[in-house]
């Protein structure tokens, strides 16, 4: 009798205990529904096969689908001369993945009223008053080289601004390198520079006018840039690896960054944005608001979460509906050779999937991310409820077939 009633209570107790589980653990435990396992199950080993063929020395792969992370793995290694093996909590150079998240910042200030989209550049940033077009030649060179508008805050977002981009003039593009200049007196040296063109009449990617946003979010919050990122977006979201310069307790942790060399892979070079990824960064004081950001899968599955969900994560609100779909809507509409790839345009620092040509590379219309000069990639299709993430570290290029059949794989995934 004594011992029934034993197992009796520890019956309750564990029945007790499984009821407090996390929501989390108890999720992970069902079979996701509406994907199709069978192909999720192939992405690592088609990962591991450009692993193989030394395209890249290792990559993590997330899928996310509806509430689930669907598919999350890790293969090849993070550093290949230390004999570290990657890992789904390795940290990545995200690069051009941070410009949405410079964006963010904005329309976060924008829902203050701490400034306005349409805004000019130079209402803030008085060194740009006086922009002119470069323009040498014809009879009417003078006239033309005045801007049919002063560049606004959107045109940088849109990046019909006319910046021009990396590496442009002498002496501009050091600081890439070494990042030891201040943003403010980066932002002053890319003042003196004429635009490309007409603002508003083209689309040049600019890495440098995404710089300009991140001295606009210092000046209307008067923080330092990457103070205020963490504090409104990177800390609210748990983002807990995401980060500008390294702290020493998680550079173990950091992907090395490769290229080929004599047919194999090797540490990529100094010259690359950054430096010399071996160094991480040491004595940087430029945050580098277009591309300076260190992530992981998890912590961008977090951002990817909110805008997915409309600027709500966790019950808490980030940014409002208007805002995401302003952010998330084509603003580059009628403007030829858009975005990095046919059948795109460009929202505010977002690049969006508008007709069946952009399909081909694994999204459905609609489908909005942004990918890193690593190699990296985030995408977040609201059609089907899907998040894909693909981190890698590979600066010479090479990576578009691994690119294209992941994201691929992901989206046949989903099933009716």
């Amino acid at each position: 009798m004594l011992m029934r009633v034993r197992k009796t209570l520890l019956f309750l107790l564990i029945a007790g205990i499984g009821g407090m589980l996390p929501a989390s653990i108890a999720q992970s435990s069902a079979k996701p529904s509406g994907v199709d396992s069978k192909i999720l199950a192939q992405i690592p080993k088609r990962m591991q096969s450009f692993v193989d063929r030394k395209t890249v020395a290792g990559a993590v792969t997330l899928v996310f689908h509806g509430s689930d992370v669907v598919e999350f793995d890790a293969v090849g290694m993070a550093d290949a001369e230390a004999g570290r093996a990657m890992r789904k909590d390795t940290i990545f150079q995200i690069m051009s993945m941070t410009k949405p998240v410079t964006a963010i910042g904005i329309m976060m200030l924008a829902e203050e009223g701490k400034l306005a989209l349409r805004d000019p550049v130079e209402q803030y940033l008085p060194e740009f008053h006086g922009l002119r077009v470069a323009t040498t030649t014809g009879p009417d060179a003078a006239a033309l080289s005045v801007p049919n508008h002063a560049i606004t805050i959107r045109d940088l977002l849109t990046h019909t601004a006319g910046i021009q981009d990396y590496p442009g003039p002498p002496g501009i593009a050091d600081y890439a390198q070494t990042m030891r200049v201040p943003l403010a007196e980066v932002v002053k040296q890319l003042a003196g520079q004429p635009l490309l063109f007409q603002p508003g009449s083209r689309w040049s990617y600019s890495s440098p006018g995404i710089e300009i946003l991140g001295r606009i979010i210092e000046v209307c919050s008067g923080e330092k840039y990457q103070d205020f990122i963490a504090e409104r977006i990177l800390t609210p979201l748990g983002m807990k690896d995401s980060f500008f310069f390294p702290p020493a307790d998680k550079v173990s942790r950091i992907a090395m960054v490769y290229a080929r060399k004599n047919g194999a892979l090797a540490p990529a070079p100094a010259t690359i944005l950054g430096g010399d990824p071996a160094k991480h960064r040491q004595g940087a004081v430029f945050p580098a608001p277009a591309w300076g950001l260190y992530s992981t899968a998890d912590d961008l599955l977090r951002l990817y979460r909110m805008m997915l969900d409309g600027g709500v994560y966790e019950g808490h609100r980030y940014l409002s509906p208007f805002s995401v779909r302003l952010m998330t809507e084509p603003q580059t509409t009628g403007i030829d050779r858009v975005g990095w790839m046919r059948g795109s345009d460009y929202g505010l620092a977002w690049e969006i999937v508008t007709d069946p040509l952009g399909e081909l590379a694994g999204h459905t219309e609609g489908t909005f991310g942004h990918g890193g000069a690593f190699g990296t990639q985030g995408w977040i299709d609201p059609n089907n409820k899907l998040i894909s993430i693909l981190l890698i570290q590979r600066s010479d290029g090479g990576t578009e077939s691994m690119t294209n059949v992941f994201l691929n794989m992901a989206e046949s995934s989903v099933l009716p």
